[in-house]
């Protein structure tokens, strides 16, 4: 991922709770189907190994585990908070019009070689570990006991799970770092007043960031 230095984050535990906050992994391999990508829901387990080690499940059906299976270096990216940029933010426009549209964001890109399971007792685990973490707030959590045996058992059958060590891990939060102190305040305020939820939390990011 290129990343200029003042974009660049390192710190794990940053990196990690960006992960937590947005578990839809894009899984990205190039292997003898050649590039294929999957959106799946993975659960970070932070200290298992050096950078931690994220779970999750295929379908069955989906080619792309074979990859996995067979030893593909796996691309994982994390998509944060993300805005449009308009150069009207800037007070610089205003003075020399040397202000160009862009986007800020936020996004984590994890590698790693996976390995597959489809042990029943195992899948059922990690089943039961992902429906459990992404169901806490809900009013009425659902919970595998609330799915008859014969039909969950199918279900089992259906899925591939794997776990995959972070082997390499980046962060990029791109929120203005590169501009005079008038131009990041004029960004952070008109997206703060934005009605759109996602502009609103970069302008949140950026705050923190100060």
């Amino acid at each position: 991922m290129y990343s200029p230095t003042s974009f660049r984050v390192v710190d794990l535990a940053q990196l990690h709770d960006l992960i937590d906050q947005s578990p839809l992994a894009t899984l990205v391999t190039a292997g003898e189907q050649g590039l294929l990508a999957s959106h799946l829901p993975v659960l970070l387990e932070r200290h298992a190994e050096n950078r931690g080690t994220l779970h999750g499940h295929f379908a069955r059906a989906n080619p792309q585990w074979r990859d996995f299976a067979q030893g593909a270096e796996v691309l994982a990216v994390f998509n944060g908070a993300s805005a449009y940029v308009s150069p009207g933010y800037y007070p610089s426009k205003a003075r020399d019009h040397k202000a160009v549209p862009t986007w800020n964001y936020v996004a984590v890109h994890a590698w790693g070689t996976a390995e597959m399971f489809d042990e029943p007792s195992r899948l059922r685990e990690l089943v039961a570990k992902l429906s459990d973490h992404h169901e806490r707030d809900q009013p009425h959590p659902w919970s595998l006991d609330d799915a008859p045996a014969d039909y969950l058992d199918a279900m089992l059958r259906a899925i591939v799970g794997f776990s995959l060590p972070i082997e390499r891990i980046e962060g990029k939060w791109k929120l203005s770092q590169n501009q005079p102190s008038d131009n990041r305040t004029g960004v952070r305020d008109a997206l703060a007043a934005s009605p759109l939820t996602s502009a609103n939390q970069v302008a949140q990011l950026m705050n923190n960031a100060r």
